[in-house]
């Protein structure tokens, strides 16, 4: 299929992003205006703008909004709290609904703060994140899986972005990475894509995305010979950064080069589009090969832009000729 045939496909696709939804707070402070507190004498970092986007999760489900996927929705955890006012009104703006998303006073917003210098552009103080490292409340979880099962069969292509670098505190845990196991076996048809930093290793029976290092770790915490056959997967796909992907199945494995990119100028989110833009393309086409060839076509685009970018159909289109 060529580009156009897919982004025709993406176009009727409805999809449920399950995982951890952050808050972006993109803050420029101008370095002229850091004046010492009066009361510790320490400086301060003088905010003077701040930009607000989805980030995480939420970074996923710009990228399927953006490639024009009919319904984009986030199930997860947004905290009652100004970050969780900022999280769901920048959802909003964006046509993505987070009506499944659980409300909780209990577990903050995930949130990062990146601070960026107003006279360079450039970020360069440490970011601020705000994180949830605390088992994750059981009356939340419930929340989230009733919402999962029943939400389920509306949906096409099921993303999850297993974000959190915690041992606790992230919305993917042990009794959703089973309930995600059975709800794929039951709907063989349906594409659920999973990307996991931390525990890939743990999922079964799902399309598996990792990039190369992240793999590496997986195959050595489980103590396994590969992660697919570990795993179970039908479809296992490792990145390879500026290089491609390869791609492992009942076929075989076939590596699956990027054409190069002149001078990237922000890698932020790369994996976040790629993944978008590959789960679509396999929903429409259902070749691996094909699906990562867009998916990296995708991130070629998104590479090109500050912070985590998204790749129109118009730009997609443009690139592929």
């Amino acid at each position: 299929m060529n580009a156009q045939s897919i982004l025709d496909g993406i176009a009727g696709l409805r999809v449920l992003v399950a995982g951890d939804i952050c808050l972006d707070r993109w803050c420029r402070y101008a370095p002229a205006a850091s004046e010492p507190s009066r009361e510790t004498g320490i400086p301060r970092i003088a905010v003077v703008r701040t930009d607000v986007t989805p980030g995480a999760a939420g970074t996923v489900a710009n990228n399927l909004k953006a490639l024009g996927a009919r319904e984009v929705a986030v199930l997860g955890v947004i905290g009652e709290d100004g970050f969780g006012f900022e999280l769901r009104r920048a959802l909003q703006a964006r046509a993505i609904s987070s009506d499944l998303a659980v409300s909780s006073a209990s577990v903050p917003t995930f949130t990062y703060t990146k601070l960026i210098d107003v006279e360079t552009d450039v970020e360069d103080r440490p970011r601020v994140d705000f994180i949830h490292n605390q088992p994750l409340p059981l009356a939340v979880e419930d929340t989230l899986l009733e919402r999962l099962r029943d939400a389920w069969p509306r949906f096409d292509v099921v993303l999850v972005s297993d974000q959190a670098e915690t041992e606790v505190g992230g919305v993917i845990t042990p009794r959703m990475r089973d309930a995600l196991a059975e709800l794929a076996a039951s709907t063989p048809a349906k594409i659920v894509w999973v990307d996991s930093r931390e525990h890939a290793e743990c999922f079964r029976g799902v399309v598996l995305k990792c990039n190369l290092d992240e793999a590496e770790s997986a195959v050595q915490r489980a103590n396994a010979r590969d992660l697919r056959s570990h795993t179970r997967s039908p479809l296992l796909v490792i990145t390879h950064g500026k290089l491609g992907a390869l791609v492992v199945d009942d076929a075989g494995e076939h590596f699956v080069a990027t054409v190069p990119v002149e001078d990237p100028v922000d890698i932020c989110g790369a994996g976040d589009s790629f993944s978008a833009g590959a789960a679509l393309a396999l929903a429409v086409t259902h070749s691996p090969i094909e699906a990562v060839r867009f998916g990296n076509l995708v991130a070629s685009i998104t590479i090109l832009k500050k912070g985590t970018g998204t790749a129109s159909p118009a730009e997609v289109l443009k690139a592929a000729s």
